[in-house]
């Protein structure tokens, strides 16, 4: 009977991949529990090393996840039979493809993990990345966000900030900032270093236990030119340069004019 045979040949085929079957949902269970395992067990670890970040963490948790999930797929395949050679051959040219038309992605992500690991900034900082200054606001793996002096959010992509040069403005406690003025040859040149000096150290903004200095750098028919150097904290040195120069024209110009008032 057709029907017979038709019973014995689905029992046939039950019988010879029955036991494929069972091995493979074996493998895709015991697989799918490795694979969570592995990537807790990696955050975990990976986690209780102080200098990766969150964000490479958690990357590299679904990295081991997903490779263990690969492993297992194949593994399965393999279970019923299938010649996993040339699909992994096929699956290999694809991803050299794929990396080979997305090369410049693929380095931003490189680069992103190179600064998650090697943190030589981490968010609230702020640095010099080329051009660009400002505070950190956000790292990923393909991004650095800063918000410029100027209240701009620009967007920079890794491979730029890892393969420039990188100022970390915050990671000492102090910044030098500078300010000259020009003085005539008809004022003291002493008491114009005193003044300044005395201005200097009255700037608000400026470190209290750093003393601030004084130097001559140009000398020529208008004066001699004073370089005056003090130390600010990073958050504040763009404005405490700016105060710096107006306290040291106001102390020349106090002076110029008290020259002034002896001359008449």
């Amino acid at each position: 009977m057709p029907i017979e045979e038709a019973f014995k040949t689905l029992w046939a085929l039950v019988a010879t991949y029955a036991l494929s079957a069972i091995g493979g949902i074996a493998i895709l269970i015991a697989g799918w529990l490795i694979a969570g395992w592995a990537s807790r067990t990696t955050e975990r670890v990976l986690g209780r090393v102080p200098r990766i970040d969150g964000t490479l963490v958690g990357f590299l948790a679904s990295v081991v996840r997903y490779g263990v999930l690969a492993l297992v797929g194949v593994a399965v395949l393999n279970q019923f039979g299938v010649q996993t050679a040339s699909i992994i051959a096929i699956f290999g040219a694809t991803g050299l493809a794929i990396g080979l038309a997305l090369q410049g992605t693929l380095s931003h992500l490189a680069s992103g993990a190179m600064l998650l690991l090697f943190r030589p900034f981490t968010i609230g900082d702020l640095v010099q990345l080329g051009s660009h200054r400002g505070h950190v606001r956000e790292l990923n793996m393909f991004t650095t966000h800063l918000d410029t002096l100027d209240n701009v959010r620009v967007i920079l992509p890794n491979g730029k900030v890892w393969g420039d040069i990188i100022q970390n403005l915050s990671t000492n406690p102090r910044l030098r900032v500078a300010a000259s003025c020009v003085v005539p040859w008809t004022q003291d040149l002493e008491k114009a270093r005193a003044a300044v000096l005395k201005a200097a150290a009255e700037t608000p903004g400026m470190a209290a236990d750093a003393a601030p200095t004084v130097s001559v750098t140009v000398m020529d028919a208008a004066g001699a030119t004073l370089r005056v150097e003090a130390w600010a904290e990073p958050a504040q040195a763009d404005r405490a340069t700016e105060a710096l120069g107006w306290q040291i024209a106001r102390a020349v110009d106090a002076l110029r004019r008290d020259a002034a008032g002896r001359a008449a």
